[in-house]
């Protein structure tokens, strides 16, 4: 199964994507990605914006299977920010719908992977059965033990810390919390990631170079890979190539280079 991911031919880029150039003792534990230039893409070939978010979930499955292939611990992946709900009401009943698809056609193949998906976010605010649906899969693959997968959902990692903020002031009210307690790791167990480990990678597609409001608090040491390909143009070959480009990073977490030393 690896060999046709790592030996993929290439026909645009420079370099060859090989095993031997990736140290599989060395991946990120966990890695986040804005799945950017949908529409983009979709207006480049002359189609509407939704054709694009259609496209952009068959690169979802894909990075998906390549990370349970290679034992990434931790996948989180932006589907829809807080902000969102200022695009059209089609493209956000559109998306509403697609993800509600996607999950109902993926459920099974999800336990077959071992693969355990949470969705993080405002998710019991969103419309219809999505929520319910939403935790339904979550009750379904909790005791999966492969990809833990998250997909944030009606996200903001600004409103995330403000929520954090207002259940750790709540116990510092109610006295089971007192200030002098507060640290990194009470901040942490108050974040819809609790449990995880932090942001290794940040991958970002179709050429912008910026968080957009996610995962800020988790993403404080992420090493960050930006590309200019559209999302539904990302393939597992590419990724691989920004796994490959992360194990050659010098990551001092604020210290000096031991060479230095």
């Amino acid at each position: 199964m690896l060999k046709k991911i790592f030996f993929k031919k290439k026909t645009q880029r420079k370099h060859i994507v090989s095993k031997d150039n990736l140290d599989l003792n060395k991946l990120p534990q966990h890695i986040g990605i804005i799945m950017d230039g949908n529409g983009r893409w979709a207006t480049g070939k002359g189609l509407i914006r939704t054709s694009g978010h259609k496209a952009g979930a068959n690169t979802v499955k894909n990075i998906l299977m390549t990370c349970i292939k290679l034992n990434i611990p931790v996948l989180t992946v932006y589907a829809f920010s807080t902000e969102n709900w200022k695009r059209p009401i089609t493209e956000v009943n559109f998306l509403m719908n697609l993800f509600s698809n996607f999950l109902a056609a993926q459920i099974e193949d999800l336990c077959k992977n071992n693969v355990q998906i949470k969705f993080i976010g405002r998710i019991d605010e969103l419309p219809g059965t999505l929520a319910k649906e939403f935790h339904k899969a979550e009750e379904i693959t909790k005791d999966n033990t492969g990809v833990k997968f998250n997909v944030a959902i009606n996200y903001g990692g600004r409103d995330e810390i403000v929520t954090a903020v207002k259940n750790i002031a709540k116990q510092v009210n109610d006295g089971t919390l007192s200030v002098e307690q507060i640290d990194d790791k009470i901040i942490d167990d108050s974040l819809y990631t609790k449990g995880l480990p932090p942001v290794d990678l940040m991958i970002r597609t179709s050429g912008d170079m910026r968080l957009s409001n996610f995962l800020l608090w988790q993403s404080a040491y992420a090493e960050f890979w930006f590309t200019k390909t559209n999302w539904p143009d990302f393939t597992s070959e590419e990724f691989i190539e920004a796994l490959i480009d992360f194990q050659h990073r010098d990551r001092r977490f604020g210290g000096l280079d031991k060479k230095l030393n």
